[in-house]
């Protein structure tokens, strides 16, 4: 541990030196790189460096023993220096294990029905407020971004971007297939359906992070377009971009600015085309891509909300809580917190088994 420990400490200086360069200051990419790298992991060579200090302290306090009158205080020290050892180096081992960079950054969320007709568009509407709901419990920003209502309630379709403190971190396990199972209000007979929606969670991309070759994208300008006529525009305003090589296709016109829409378009496929990379290094990490929970794969099915039960399940940990309302109010940091413990164990274990 040690050894990696001084790995990162030899880093953390030659960054400090790096900064305090005329070349990085007169670089602003590379300096907010720098800086960001050095963020990450300044956490690690404080606690490390109180570490060494406290072993460098053990010989003196060992020393005082020899003197009477000093016996007492020495012994209360090392065992307060041990006890503090033992601290740090739990807390060392956990920031070893490998983070994921983008923990700290804003997010963009598309939820879709998927099966189940009308019911699953309803129950997209549904995962979205639990998701406005827990937004507001964490002090974050929700905004939307672009959807498309359901005939019967809910959305076929809605994105829309969360902001605030670490939020990525937390909501990164929200990617996959969610499944609900209760009686349709459109249901006639009574009957418990299952439907499904899933939901994509993509960090939001800086153009340090990725950045946009535009000779790849077609920039089509259209008239928006609502529902019965609702949100029409009389100019055109709408921007739908195509990303050329993979066919991604981001369409916008929640804005009367056909400017300000084109933003949001760029905005929404810098983070669909980041994430897309993300995802095909992680595929040749596969020892990384085991350790961690789920895919984060939009076709997983990662957890059904009974309502006859009162039951929410995750079956990516095998957890279930019995109190469905007030998860669908927001109440999500149970089931959150039992899958960061996890997916941190599992990480650890990954790391120390090489």
């Amino acid at each position: 541990m040690e050894e990696r420990l001084d790995i990162i400490e030899q880093r953390y200086n030659e960054i400090e030196k790096e900064l305090s360069s005329d070349e990085v200051l007169s670089d602003f990419t590379k300096m907010t790189k720098l800086n960001k790298e050095k963020a990450s992991i300044e956490e690690t060579v404080t606690k490390y460096r109180e570490y060494k200090k406290l072993i460098e302290d053990v010989p003196g306090l060992k020393e005082m023993l020899s003197d009477p009158e000093m016996k007492e205080i020495a012994e209360a020290e090392l065992s307060e220096n041990e006890n503090r050892q033992e601290t740090l180096k739990s807390e060392l081992e956990l920031l070893l294990v490998p983070k994921d960079e983008n923990d700290g950054k804003d997010i963009i969320v598309e939820i879709r029905g998927a099966a189940g007709g009308d019911e699953a568009n309803i129950f997209a509407g549904d995962l979205f407020r639990m998701y406005q709901h827990y937004a507001d419990k964490q002090g974050w920003k929700t905004e939307i971004l672009d959807a498309n209502e359901g005939e019967a309630g809910g959305y076929s379709q809605i994105e829309f971007s969360i902001k605030g403190d670490n939020v990525y971190s937390k909501m990164k396990y929200e990617s996959g297939a969610h499944r609900v199972q209760r009686i349709p209000v459109t249901e006639s007979n009574g009957r418990i359906q299952t439907s499904t929606a899933t939901v994509a969670v993509m960090p939001e991309a800086e153009e340090v992070d990725y950045e946009l070759n535009m000779d790849e994208i077609r920039v089509d300008i259209t008239r928006a377009s609502g529902n019965g006529g609702q949100g029409v525009n009389t100019t055109d305003s709408a921007v739908r971009l195509t990303h050329i090589p993979t066919g991604i296709i981001v369409y916008q016109q929640t804005e009367r600015s056909q400017i300000r829409n084109k933003e949001r378009a760029m905005e929404i496929m810098r983070a669909r085309l980041y994430d897309l990379k993300l995802r095909e290094a992680q595929e040749k990490e596969g020892n990384m891509r085991r350790s961690q929970i789920g895919t984060g794969d939009r076709s997983e099915k990662i957890r059904t909300y009974n309502y006859p039960q009162n039951r929410v399940t995750d079956h990516r940990i095998n957890f279930s809580v019995m109190n469905l309302e007030r998860v669908m109010n927001g109440d999500l940091d149970p089931i959150i917190e039992e899958l960061i413990t996890e997916d941190t164990k599992r990480k650890l274990q990954a790391e120390q088994e090489g």
